[in-house]
């Protein structure tokens, strides 16, 4: 029995620089879709069904969110 966990492919967006700021990565779970802090890849985590994702970042790329800090 191989009790080895599945390997997890998670990417950050070709937007985000490599100065270590704030980025959020991704990871496809089918059904489910992954999103953790790239600076804590080991802390909690979120998973959001593809159509709620795809949703999210339609909007975001629409401006609908302040996310000014």
């Amino acid at each position: 029995m191989n009790s080895r966990k599945p390997s997890v492919e998670w990417r950050k967006s070709t937007y985000s620089g490599h100065e270590g700021g704030s980025c959020v990565e991704v990871s496809n779970l089918a059904p489910m879709i992954g999103v953790r802090d790239s600076k804590d890849p080991e802390g909690p985590r979120l998973a959001f069904s593809a159509a709620a994702w795809r949703t999210f970042t339609t909007q975001i790329k629409a401006d609908r969110h302040d996310l000014g800090g």
